[in-house]
């Protein structure tokens, strides 16, 4: 199994049990998650408690509830949403906290695409979520998720260049 941990805080924030694909040059990764439900386990035994007189809920401790598999799977801790000028401020701090620690093979190719991929990100500002991983530090990689039009699950988008592959 592979694990893609933040090159910036260590977090985990992605496996490769969840299908990727790159967009906007290879500057992002886009990951389609899933509302899913946690929790309470149904277990049919066989028993017909409604003809023998019980109601329907006794003995029912329903502690369902519905998280979005990504979300779960990695404690990633939602963040409050940015408006345009305080994201346009974290955004190039983070990028040039990136291309510090970035291989120089990788720096060229970065420096030439995110431009163009952080000005798509900001065409689409008023729908992200914003999340970042359990360490919730503040110079670490954020995690932004939307909805397509028409979508019932959210789509991640992950900087590619922030992740590490890290082999369990």
């Amino acid at each position: 199994m592979l694990v893609y941990q933040d090159k910036l805080s260590g977090d985990e924030l992605l496996s490769d049990s969840f299908v990727y694909k790159e967009v906007q040059n290879g500057i992002f990764w886009e990951v389609e998650g899933k509302w899913v439900v946690k929790g309470a386990v149904s277990v049919d035994i066989g028993a017909n408690p409604s003809s023998e007189g019980a109601d329907e809920d006794e003995g029912v401790d329903d502690q369902a509830v519905k998280v979005v598999d990504i979300v779960d799977t990695f404690r990633l801790q939602e963040q409050p949403s940015f408006d345009k000028k305080t994201f346009l401020a974290y955004i190039k701090k983070y990028i040039k906290n990136l291309t510090e620690i970035l291989p120089e093979e990788e720096k060229e190719v970065f420096k030439k695409n995110v431009e163009t991929a952080v000005k798509w990100l900001l065409s689409i500002l008023k729908d992200l979520q914003f999340f970042v991983g359990e360490s919730m530090k503040d110079d670490a990689s954020l995690v932004y998720a939307y909805y397509k039009e028409g979508a019932t699950d959210p789509t991640f988008i992950y900087f590619a260049h922030s992740l590490k592959e890290v082999k369990c």
